[in-house]
């Protein structure tokens, strides 16, 4: 057994009991009490498996692992429980907060034997988790190229937002980043509605009419309406529409919830912020400067990591034909047809899918036969 585990009680000598019954068996972290239980997850977890006592005062047993279900939703519950609680035991099983109840005394043997099926419980539920998270970006990498296609201007920013939302999170060092990425992958969305010619003045920092600009506010909106019924999409589709919101209202199902929306809205608003700076030729040290003034509310450590978006490899500017054109090169020009629509964004981090859509419209005569870009520099010792 490698998973960690966590007893919580109210008396010491009972958690010490635990400890010397399971031995090296099951290498167990504990804590006296609910808010230290708490405060523990907090610091040490994440825990496979918590296993409380029923009767602690302050905070019991049941109103302790209803606790543990907000902040880790994946972590296996049990309680260890006397004749006289089992009653408001029962009622905290039904409820969904707990997986499994054991009776008080419990001998060696049941007890590895319930943690055992905690622990396989626990795979189970990271098992299901995975599999969702990865079918639910197989479906938004879809959504996303189609969004590349019918709306190049967009998905460029989407893309451009995503690297910035992913810089900051390795930076941060931050765990389970999925939905921080899909609302930047997602957040423009809602502007497959709009024309492209409105898109390029908003996204270039031109003045719109007052029709276009109520237009181009509301895409937001417009992706939210599109992602909120799908199932695990809410609390995205959260994140996508308040990323122009200043004071925005958030519902949530649970605290863990509540503060992924919240921190994903600031990172994505300091994205977009970021974002329409350097759209606007402003250098990415005056840009974050300005996103913090702007932004005053925002977590702090998400501005820590704004001056080091410049990418770490020496780029270099080519003329390079359509033919030569490598994955992983950055567009240096807006590509347009013959007739000025747009094609590929300045800014595009072209794919294998990219290239050989361009190779064919070049060997059309759709656009010119050779682009601008940034590669790696190579450098000769």
């Amino acid at each position: 057994m490698t998973h960690k585990i966590l007893f919580v009680d109210d008396e010491p000598s009972v958690l010490e009991g635990y400890k010397r019954m399971l031995g090296r068996d099951v290498p167990a972290d504990t804590a006296v009490g609910g808010a230290h239980g708490l405060a523990a997850i907090a610091e040490s977890g994440p825990y496979a498996v918590v296993i409380s006592d029923m009767r602690m005062p302050q905070m019991n047993g049941a109103q302790f692992l209803a606790k543990v279900k907000e902040i880790a939703p994946t972590t296996v519950r049990m309680v260890l429980t006397g004749y006289s609680d089992i009653e408001t035991t029962m009622a905290a099983v039904n409820e969904g907060n707990i997986f499994r109840f054991l009776a008080k005394p419990c001998s060696r043997e049941h007890l590895l034997k319930s943690i055992e099926a905690a622990f396989e419980q626990h795979r189970l539920l990271i098992a299901e988790k995975e599999l969702l998270e990865q079918t639910l970006r197989g479906s938004v990498n879809v959504l996303a190229e189609v969004l590349s296609f019918s709306n190049p201007a967009a998905f460029g920013r989407a893309m451009r937002l995503r690297r910035i939302v992913q810089h900051i999170a390795a930076r941060m060092s931050l765990q389970s980043v999925w939905q921080l990425e899909i609302a930047a992958l997602l957040s423009q969305l809602g502007c497959v509605t709009l024309p492209p010619e409105l898109i390029n003045a908003a996204y270039a920092g031109d003045p719109l009419s007052p029709e276009d600009q109520i237009k181009f506010d509301a895409h937001p909106a417009v992706a939210w309406e599109m992602l909120s019924r799908i199932p695990r999409m809410e609390a995205i589709a959260q994140i996508i529409l308040n990323q122009n919101n200043r004071d925005p209202h958030v519902d949530a199902r649970n605290s863990e919830e509540k503060r992924v929306i919240e921190f994903g809205i600031q990172l994505l608003q300091v994205g977009v912020a970021f974002e329409q700076y350097l759209g606007r030729g402003i250098n990415p040290a005056e840009a974050a400067s300005r996103v913090r003034a702007s932004l005053k509310g925002c977590d702090a450590a998400i501005f820590q990591y704004l001056d080091d978006l410049v990418p770490s490899t020496p780029m270099q500017a080519r003329a390079c034909d359509v033919s030569g054109l490598a994955v992983g090169m950055i567009i240096q020009q807006d590509i347009c047809n013959r007739v000025g629509l747009l094609i590929v964004p300045k800014g595009h981090e072209l794919t294998y899918r990219w290239i050989e859509r361009l190779k064919g419209l070049s060997n059309l005569g759709v656009i010119e036969s050779r682009v601008k870009v940034w590669m790696p520099e190579v450098s000769v010792d």
